[in-house]
């Protein structure tokens, strides 16, 4: 059965049977994150939910607990992406307990937001949406079943900048939130092609997925008139006769993200970048609005960004 932008997370999964399967999902405090783990444990998978803030993930998650299908489960742990200490105590935790999961999905993020650091001062969105979830799935990473997957949350948003490798905290670069925001989004990308290339040997395979544009908290920092310009240069940069931008809903831009998990065949997204339930084509021309800019995929880059992630976070992998 094909899918595409307006397919949904239980469409997607229709039919499916988790049960048995393990699945780590960061970001559960809100948004996709929530609707990922209500659609996995309503179709049987045990879901370990990571947030920053345990009580607000608690009230976010009650529609993932009622949700529950016979014999799932849904728990919690705290994680801080934007903090390494936290990382390592969340992954040091999981590990310690030695049970394995067969897909890890890479979902939390922050978006557009005012210049800042990260508790360890690397600029906030990359050492957030890239280095926490760079050193996070790295560490846990001996816990990805054979034959298990990873799905990085990129974004479209890539196309607003490739990484800067020279200056990944805008210390020589006047700071703009979605140029930093592309950076991070194209580093998503980047690792999860290189994390493919590391680990596929074992079956493990890694794919980046675009959900498409939704209204959640992703975009807190924006005001409605910023939101409305930047819709608005969306739809001018487009060539005559296409569609206009539409929000999905939270069901819909969730659901790339279980298919490439769990129904696309592993060999065809793996190493690459998905949207709207397929594999995104590789595309130049900055007048088209889907598929994904080469540089996101491109594997020397990836290499070098992950060796430059390695410095960062001191630790290699």
């Amino acid at each position: 059965m094909s899918f595409g932008a307006d397919s949904t997370t239980d469409e997607v999964l229709a039919g499916y049977d988790l049960a048995g399967k393990r699945v780590l999902v960061t970001g559960v405090s809100a948004g996709l994150g929530v609707e990922t783990a209500r659609t996995l444990v309503a179709h049987g998978a045990a879901v370990v939910g990571a947030a920053r803030d345990l009580a607000k993930a608690e009230r976010a998650t009650t529609s993932v607990r009622d949700a529950r299908a016979r014999g799932a489960t849904f728990d919690l742990i705290e994680l801080d992406l934007a903090a390494l200490a936290s990382v390592r105590a969340c992954a040091d935790r999981l590990v310690g307990t030695g049970r394995r999961f067969d897909v890890v999905i890479a979902n939390a993020g922050v978006m557009a937001c005012p210049q800042g650091k990260t508790k360890d001062g690397f600029e906030t969105q990359f050492g957030t949406n890239h280095l926490g979830h760079f050193l996070f799935v790295n560490r846990i990473a001996p816990l990805i079943e054979d034959g298990g997957r990873v799905v990085v949350l990129s974004s479209a948003g890539h196309r607003y900048a490739d990484v800067d490798l020279d200056d990944p905290g805008f210390e020589r670069t006047d700071y703009a939130p979605f140029v930093a925001y592309g950076r991070s989004k194209t580093a998503n990308a980047l690792f999860a092609a290189e994390f493919d290339r590391r680990h596929r040997a074992r079956g493990v395979r890694a794919a980046s997925v675009h959900p498409g544009g939704i209204r959640t908290e992703l975009s807190r920092h924006m005001s409605e008139d910023e939101l409305a310009r930047l819709i608005a240069s969306i739809n001018a940069s487009q060539p005559p006769g296409a569609p206009p931008f539409h929000y999905k809903s939270v069901p819909q831009g969730a659901a790339t993200t279980v298919w490439a998990g769990f129904v696309a065949p592993a060999d065809e997204v793996g190493g690459r970048y998905c949207e709207d339930c397929h594999v995104a084509e590789i595309v130049t021309d900055p007048a088209v609005r889907g598929g994904v800019r080469p540089y996101a995929l491109d594997p020397e880059r990836a290499r070098a960004l992950w060796a430059l992630s390695e410095t960062m976070v001191g630790e290699a992998f």
